[in-house]
This record gives structure tokens, sequence and C-alpha cells, in this order.
């Protein structure tokens, strides 16, 4: 019933727009993160590099700072205070939801998974990192996270313990594309593919998986292979924001104090102990390479976004999503200033293709409240923010 020609986001009923929040930890080697120039003529940093072909869909935020974060306990807030930017004081519970979970109520209703919370390894929270999660209802709620990409697809995919979800559906796809146009049907046939492909990977890797289960102790569906373990989390993804399962994600592409080597870049150093790098050139040089792997990685994510049809654009142009983490120099531990970068337009809300650098100290509890009004999401106040960032 829209007139020809109208594109969906000048309409009344506007669609909802997707949102996800992927974090990375350690923060970063700022001076490798941060463009050398702001607004629209920037040059991507080496770490960022692998975004170029996306860069007029990715904003750079600079200068932020989350004082919420702050501790003598270095990392032991630093992950539970990203998203809400308030500090766990029992007084302001009511006020420390994250923005993916002040998102559900308004964008994850009417969908079947409100939200998905994932990540590659389980969260072992302790006295010092209780807060060691990105989402929560509000701080006595944090909403654990699952990093099994078998269980995520059988809790998404599945109808049964045996038997496919794509052999279920499969005469009503069958029955569906007759009625269909070419474009329509090639695109339910590209989305069944991908289901199949993926099922097909988590099997290989269940049967890798059990050959050595004795030696490893590896939950079944978690692969040995950590490239393919975040390919098979994004993917996932993908396919669930595809189906409108959800709308809104959180993944954790790594926990604080995580201690995970990096020789698929040359770099076997355990990254948290790599992060104290005190400064060293070969240090930070092996540092800025798991930070630009990472890039890597999560540059594959947005290009099947980029590259996924969505009415009448793509699911990057519909969609919203935050990457970055929630500390600065990972040798001084600082909140200030944070790696933060924005990809997507969420129908238009979002300009995209520029660097802004906010004067020092700027709130990122600023970009968080920008981030939900691009969503249509009627919130003023987040932590100690004040204001949104205009030029987002």
């Amino acid at each position: 019933m829209i007139p020809a020609a109208t594109a969906q986001s000048k309409t009344a009923a506007m669609p909802l727009p997707r949102m996800g929040f992927v974090y990375v930890p350690h923060g970063s080697v700022m001076d490798r993160w941060s463009p050398g120039t702001t607004g629209t003529n920037f040059e991507l940093s080496p770490i960022l590099k692998p975004l170029q072909a996306y860069k007029s869909q990715l904003t750079i935020v600079s200068g932020l700072r989350n004082k919420a974060a702050e501790s003598p306990a270095p990392h032991a807030l630093t992950a539970g205070t990203w998203l809400s930017c308030v500090h766990p004081d029992p007084q302001q519970e009511p006020l420390a939801a994250s923005i993916d979970q002040l998102a559900v109520r308004h964008l994850g209703q009417d969908t079947p998974f409100p939200s998905l919370e994932l990540a590659t390894e389980a969260c072992k929270p302790n006295s010092g990192y209780r807060y060691g999660n990105i989402s929560f209802g509000n701080f006595t709620q944090p909403l654990p996270t699952e990093y099994n990409p078998r269980k995520v697809f059988d809790q998404l995919f599945r109808r049964g313990e045996t038997k496919s979800i794509l052999d279920s559906v499969l005469n009503d796809a069958t029955a569906l594309q007759k009625e269909l146009g070419k474009r329509d049907s090639a695109i339910v046939s590209d989305y069944l593919d991908s289901l199949r492909e993926i099922e097909r990977r988590i099997q290989q890797v269940e049967k890798s998986n059990l050959a050595t289960m004795a030696l490893l102790d590896a939950p079944i569906g978690v692969p040995n292979d950590f490239n393919e373990h975040l390919d098979l989390m994004f993917d996932l993804i993908a396919l669930s924001y595809q189906a409108n399962l959800t709308r809104i994600f959180t993944f954790m592409m790594g926990h604080e104090v995580g201690m995970r080597t990096f020789d698929i870049v040359g770099v076997p150093d355990a990254f948290h102990a790599l992060s104290h790098h005190g400064n060293n050139p070969a240090n930070l040089d092996r540092l800025a390479k798991v930070h630009e792997y990472h890039a890597t990685v999560f540059a594959r994510f947005i290009k099947k976004l980029h590259d996924m049809p969505d009415g009448d654009g793509s699911m990057l142009d519909h969609s919203i999503i935050l990457y970055g983490g929630n500390m600065g120099d990972s040798n001084l531990h600082n909140h200030s200033p944070l790696p933060s970068a924005v990809l997507g337009r969420g129908y238009g809300t979002i300009t995209g293709g520029q660097h802004i650098q906010m004067p020092p100290n700027t709130p990122l509890a600023n970009l968080m409240v920008t981030l939900l009004k691009s969503a249509k999401i009627p919130i003023e106040q987040i932590g100690d923010s004040t204001g949104r960032i205009a030029e987002v």
C-alpha cells in the first residue's frame, strides 16, 4: 500500500531497525585505531582497515570516556558497564539496564527471541569480576551468554532433537517458491542453502571434537578453530536477522582477562598478558595485529549484512551495530578515549562515512543515547549522558 518509489524509511509505518553490540576486550592500540583526520575524508587506521569496503556505512566516534568503568580493580567493571554507563550502585539499579535490554522493550517484543546474548567462552565471574557480561536487565541480573554454536543453532532453528528444521519446512518452502517471482524465490533458496551449510559445518565440528573430547574436554559444537567459532557465531546472528527471529544481539568476541593466543596471525602471546604491553614497540605491533584480526572477522559479518537484501535496501542499511570496547590503553587500564565504531545507517537515521572527534572526556553514554534515538527509542538519559551526539 506504499506508493511506488517511496522509501520505507519515509513512511508512517517505518520498519524497526536491528541493533547489535560487538565487544572486544583489552582496549586497543588507540593511535592505530583512531584515524588521523576527522570528517568524511579520513583514512582508515591500520586496525580498522579491514572495514574499508564499508567506509560509507562506518561512523567512528573518538574522545569518549566511561567514568562508570573506573575502579581500583582494573578489569572488574570494564565489560559490565559498557552498555549501561552506570556504576553498580544498589541505589541506581533501576537505571542500570544495558541499552540492548532497553532496546528490547521497544524493538524486541514481537520477535521469537527478544534478544540474543552470545560469546566465545563461558563467563567465569568471581568476587573481583562479578560484572563480566555486557548484557544486564539490571546490575543484579546479568543475562547469561551462549558460546556453543550447536546450542544456538538448535535454539533458533531446531524443532526436535534429531530432525533438521530444513527437513521439517522443506515442503512448505518448496510450495512457497512456486508462488514467488524469480528474485524472491532465489532469496528463499539462498537462505535455505545458508542454513544447511551452517548445519553441515556444525556437524563437522562435532565429529572433530568427538574424536579428541577425552583430551580437550570441549563441549560438543564448539570448534577447536577459533576462527571457525567466530564465523559460525556471526553467521548465526546474520541468519537470525534475516529470518526476523530477533532484532537485537550482543556478542563478546572475548572476555576481559582472557588468555587466548592468536597463532592464526603469528601472535603466540596470551591476549591479557600482551595487553600489558609496557609501550614496548614489538608488543604494540603484536597487540595491534590481534585487534586487526578481530576487525577482519567482524568485517566478514558486515559483508554478509551488506550483501543481504532487506526491503528497499540491505540488512546493513537497516541496522545499527556498535563495535568496540570499554577500555582505551590496556597498559594503563584507562577508560578514555575509548574505541567506538558504528556500522549501518538504521534506515537513514545515521549519516555514516565519517570520523567524529568529540571533546576529551565526552561521556560514552552520549553515544548510547544517540544510538537509541537513532532507533526511534524515546530514552533521554543513560548514565552520565549530557545529550546526544548530533553529528552521528
